[in-house]
């Protein structure tokens, strides 16, 4: 083999695995609340906001706040530095991807709002034969 093939055989496994790092950083999975405080690294939170408490946005900071109990029951306040996600309100689910911060807070990066299908009231009409 010549030295050129070596070197991109080299560069080609390198790259590959940099890339395979970095995406195996990024995926933390799902987990719920305790999980992420122990694995202490990006995770999937995947609950509800809890409805009675309000969520409040502060523009002066631009950090949305809400109080969220995830699939095991656990609440924990939510922070999110950017404004409110639309259609929150209507949200049956709410994922959340962050890390666990100081004093019980999770700091989210993204948030994933998943309303309830706009199709489920058609189905169910045609299902009745309306």
């Amino acid at each position: 083999m010549n030295t050129k093939k070596i070197v991109g055989f080299l560069l080609i496994i390198g790259f590959s695995s940099l890339l395979l790092l970095n995406f195996g950083n990024q995926v933390g999975g799902y987990m719920n609340f305790e999980e992420a405080e122990s694995a202490g690294a990006s995770a999937h939170v995947v609950g509800m906001w809890v409805e009675p408490e309000t969520f409040r946005y502060n523009a002066a900071d631009n950090i949305f706040s809400f109080r969220m109990r995830d699939d095991a029951g656990n609440v924990r306040t939510v922070h999110y530095a950017n404004p409110k996600p639309a259609n929150f309100e209507d949200a049956e689910q709410v994922v959340i991807e962050g890390k666990p911060g100081s004093d019980g807070v999770f700091v989210a990066d993204n948030i994933i709002v998943k309303c309830p299908s706009k199709y489920n009231d058609q189905r169910a009409l045609q299902q009745t034969g309306l």
